[in-house]
């Protein structure tokens, strides 16, 4: 796709919006680049190219950053995203987590609180240390003097209707029907809320700051205490009918599996997650066999981790170098197939299970090379998420950056509305 057909613009005849979006998300790749680029790249005239940055500085999200030039003709004034625009808030609801960042407009993170919570916390108590969290982070953001607040965005571990911002069931943590962003507007009233599945908003952070960036079709997986998933499609996340695409983790592989958090047996997470790592190496521990995560963890597996896991594989510890393994072939089959289904350019591993890469990727390069369809297999890449277990958070960045350049004009509007309240 030509970098002119990107963004679609549309003069002179279509709302301000668009162009305005194209143009915000030209300056954003492209930084710094002047406005004779711009009107190049976009296809718009240097009369609206000018009028439309003119009103992006004026409301702050763009500013000059200095002259260029190219020893022809007179020197060019520069322009790039203001970092001093606002602040935005992301967060992440783990199934034994929650997770805050705040990042300036740039993005650049200024703010991070991780705080464990307990595995089947009652619903209430998760989100008021939610509400905690982002408030410390808005708190900071204040005293730092870093402008406007722009938008909060939240992942959650399972189905969403993403038009009501409730999280319909999360099947690791047995919640159904909490009306999470109504839950959240009562006391961040006055900016933009976005719930979404953590997989989703994962795989629009990897696609516009991480490892998928400018990828236009591309799938993202997420391994942790479940197996999530995302969709790409044409530089958009594809949600589906009812906004449950990329469900991978309950794609059954075996029938007589294990029971699944779900209610089905021998879905893919139940081969390639945290549990399923452990499951692994407490039956080769069954079996007779001995290993230095005793240790790790003086006797009590329960209290294994995933770098426990990575730390007793660098040492050259036979169980842990199964167990690795073992579900590494899972993987490797299961995205193959997808591969095969789909025809990505690009699949992006990420999540807790990320932190064992080193051993987990030449095993999937083994299994695609075996069952991958030829084309398929010298088109598509296997690659790491840039953000790794943040991605999720960078995803909720980004999905209100995407709401700011979508309609830079009526964000702007609504902030200023709500500012006067």
């Amino acid at each position: 796709m030509s970098e002119r057909s990107r963004y679609q613009t549309g003069g002179q005849t279509l709302l301000r919006q668009i162009n305005l979006s194209a143009i915000m998300n030209n300056i954003r790749e492209e930084s710094p680049i002047s406005r004779a680029l711009l009107a190049e790249k976009t296809g718009l005239n240097k009369a609206t190219i000018s009028s439309l940055v003119t009103e992006l500085i004026e409301n702050q999200y763009v500013h000059e950053v200095g002259l260029t030039s190219n020893g022809v003709g007179r020197p060019r004034v520069m322009l790039s995203i203001n970092p001093e625009a606002g602040y935005i808030v992301g967060a992440e609801v783990g199934v034994d987590f929650i997770l805050v960042i705040a990042t300036d407009f740039e993005p650049k993170q200024i703010f991070q609180k991780y705080q464990k919570i307990e595995s089947g916390e009652d619903i209430n108590r998760v989100l008021e240390l939610l509400i905690r969290q982002i408030q410390d982070a808005i708190d900071f953001c204040k005293k730092k003097n870093a402008g406007k607040f722009l938008g909060l965005a939240v992942g959650v571990p399972g189905l969403v209707d993403y038009a009501e911002g409730t999280l319909l069931f999360a099947p690791n943590l047995n919640w159904r029907n909490v009306p999470v962003r109504a839950h959240l507007k009562k006391r961040f009233a006055s900016v933009p809320i976005f719930i979404d599945n953590e997989a989703n908003m994962a795989t629009l952070g990897e696609y516009y700051f991480g490892s998928a960036h400018k990828a236009e079709d591309a799938l993202y997986l997420s391994a942790g205490v479940g197996l999530g998933g995302g969709i790409l499609r044409g530089g958009c996340v594809l949600r589906g009918v009812v906004g449950m695409a990329g469900e991978f983790g309950h794609i059954v592989m075996d029938s007589d599996g294990e029971l699944c958090a779900c209610g089905n047996r021998g879905c893919w997470e139940t081969q390639v997650s945290q549990k399923a790592l452990y499951r692994y190496i407490r039956e080769e521990l069954d079996a007779g066999k001995k290993t230095i995560l005793s240790e790790f963890t003086h006797g009590d597996l329960s209290q294994l981790s995933v770098d426990m896991v990575v730390e007793a594989a660098d040492a050259g510890d036979n169980v842990a170098l199964e167990a690795l393994t073992r579900l590494s072939h899972y993987l490797g089959t299961g995205i193959a197939s997808l591969i095969n289904a789909l025809n990505p350019e690009l699949v992006v591993f990420g999540g807790i299970l990320s932190a064992a890469w080193g051993y987990i990727k030449p095993v999937i390069d083994t299994d695609l090379k075996a069952n991958v369809l030829l084309w398929d297999r010298q088109v598509t890449q296997v690659v790491l998420a840039k953000h790794g277990m943040n991605a999720c958070v960078m995803g909720a960045v980004a999905t209100v950056f995407q709401s700011v350049f979508s309609k830079p004009q009526t964000n702007e509007m609504s902030l200023q509305k709500n500012l006067t309240k």
